[in-house]
């Protein structure tokens, strides 16, 4: 987790699914006192975390996992890691837009830590954070298509007021039985449809089926509100062609295209494209379009994997929507080819994250705090992160 390990040992057989759920929830509750996750937190407050453990888990045995409840035991208050120490692609990073930055404190921010002079900032963040998996054809069709989404919340409102989360109305649960490709159905245009999805323990559905609210009373620290899974066909946020090619008995080809498909206001970071190459290439040499700023290109030689990236080093080098970008790259081969080149190479992979965009058109209409004073007016942060899962293009 966050570039850390977190490892369990047992005596005796055990579920090991309790035990990697056991371990996600103790990364999280480290997460939520610490406000951040890394090396430089662990081991400043490796006493506090130490304590956190031996309420965990007493004996061997699970006690609890809540940040809640474990904020009545332990009472050592975190050293706080200086935000500004962060490396700049870290988590915090991912909502950037443009170059303006978003509200990313609750990346970095523990739950029971105050603020300088003992008060406490009144704010709640909400994160829509969906991880799509898409698979091209050598033609560009889409083949599958899946989003892995999940709304992910975290309060730093006093008194536990209730809140109430609406989501789009034309939200759909289950397809029933219509065809992913049937748009002329009952459905509606325009309409989100989930497959399915699941709700957090403190979740109450009183109002969802008639204008999709969900009201609760957040718990301390991070949670996911709920977790939706969507196979309907979507608009794919980047379009990718791949092709190689042979141009001699010791050479070939590749040229590679990426295109972007959102809306030119919206910019994706991070990204970085991959494509394994035949065992007996030797070298690699790139061309970039007249232009190209910021791309990194490099042979991994001992794997054999050519990458091509589109780094966050300045903004004129974020792939914005309706641009393409094309890379050429000559392969030099030790051996004569032998068989078909397009089985020895391929297929080409993407990992990317889009800030303030989401494929799904799943949508916070709105985040109400109430029973609070009118005086009393707490931040609210909504924002929407896309990142690739499995983003693959064949050859």
């Amino acid at each position: 987790v966050a570039g850390l390990l977190f490892a369990a040992t047992t005596r005796v057989n055990v579920s090991p699914s309790l035990v990697l759920e056991l371990l996600q929830r103790i990364a999280r509750v480290i997460k939520d006192y610490l406000g951040v996750l890394n090396e430089d937190s662990l081991r400043k407050n490796f006493v506090l975390v130490y304590e956190l453990l031996d309420e965990v888990i007493d004996f061997g045995f699970v006690q609890t996992t809540s940040t809640e409840v474990l904020k009545s035991y332990v009472f050592n208050e975190p050293l706080v890691v200086d935000a500004a120490r962060l490396p700049p692609l870290g988590p915090a990073a991912i909502f950037m837009q443009g170059s303006k930055r978003m509200p990313g404190t609750a990346v970095t921010k523990s739950v029971v830590a105050n603020e300088p002079g003992g008060r406490k900032r009144e704010e709640i963040f909400v994160d829509v954070i969906e991880k799509i998996s898409v698979t091209f054809s050598s033609s560009g069709y889409i083949l599958t298509s899946e989003i892995d989404g999940t709304i992910q919340m975290k309060s730093f409102l006093t008194g536990n007021p209730e809140i109430r989360v609406a989501l789009n109305e034309d939200l759909i649960i289950g397809r029933g039985g219509a065809s992913i490709y049937d748009y002329s159905s009952s459905l509606g245009a325009g309409s989100v449809v989930l497959d399915d999805c699941n709700f957090h323990e403190s979740v109450r559905l009183d109002s969802f089926d008639i204008d999709r609210t969900l009201t609760l009373i957040p718990p301390d620290g991070e949670f996911p509100v709920m977790n939706y899974r969507i196979t309907q066909e979507f608009k794919p946020p980047f379009r990718i062609n791949a092709l190689i090619e042979e141009a001699g008995p010791l050479r070939a080809e590749v040229i590679m295209k990426v295109r972007a498909e959102f809306s030119s206001s919206i910019s994706a970071n991070t990204i970085l494209v991959q494509m394994p190459l035949p065992a007996y290439t030797a070298r690699v040499s790139f061309e970039l379009e007249p232009g190209a700023v910021g791309n990194t290109t490099d042979f991994k030689e001992a794997n054999k994997r050519l990458e091509w990236g589109l780094k966050k080093a300045r903004i004129s080098s974020f792939i914005v929507g309706g641009s393409e970008h094309t890379l050429r790259a000559k392969l030099t081969f030790s051996q004569e080819l032998h068989g078909n080149i397009m089985k020895e190479a391929g297929p080409v992979s993407m990992t990317f994250t889009i800030p303030m965009y989401n494929s799904s058109r799943l949508q916070v209409k709105y985040l109400q705090i109430v029973k609070k004073s009118k005086t009393d007016n707490p931040y609210r942060w909504v924002r929407y992160v896309t990142q690739a899962n499995s983003y693959v293009a064949r050859l």
